[in-house]
């Protein structure tokens, strides 16, 4: 367009900072990444936004839909299943199998099972209140890959 491209000096690599979800309802979700064990803080979920800090700078917001909609007034809620997975490793094997069965049993429900999945992890999905699929990896075992 016209033949003008940005200056150098202003051009950078992008780089990750994190996902952001809307969610009906803060205090549920809050409760749901607290008992994936990520640090929400005490008395988080009583705002309409929140950034739970996972490490190396990255993040993962919940905002709720009204204050997503007093900014982007086109927003609108995605098709269920999503195509993406929020994907999280555990320190072994049988925790991922610990975890599946805690969140399923608080009444989450179950997108995955646990499995020895072909490439070496023990891995499985669970949704969250707002129906993303939230994935669950152990460390890879080479002697389970296929």
């Amino acid at each position: 367009m016209g033949g003008v491209t940005p200056k150098e000096s202003i051009r950078s690599p992008a780089s990750f900072i994190g996902v952001h979800l809307t969610v009906k309802d803060m205090p549920t979700a809050v409760e749901f990444y607290r008992r994936l064990g990520l640090d929400v803080g005490d008395g988080a979920g009583a705002g309409p936004h929140l950034e739970i800090d996972v490490g190396s700078g990255s993040y993962i917001a919940l905002s709720t839909v009204e204050l997503t909609k007093s900014y982007d007034p086109g927003w609108r809620p995605t098709n269920l299943p999503p195509g993406s997975v929020l994907q999280f490793r555990l320190d072994s094997r049988e925790a991922v199998d610990a975890l599946y069965g805690d969140l399923t049993a608080a009444g989450y429900h179950g997108h995955l099972a646990p499995f020895d999945a072909f490439w070496g992890n023990r891995y499985a999905e669970v949704d969250d209140p707002d129906g993303n699929i939230v994935g669950f990896h152990s460390p890879r075992d080479p002697t389970t890959r296929s």
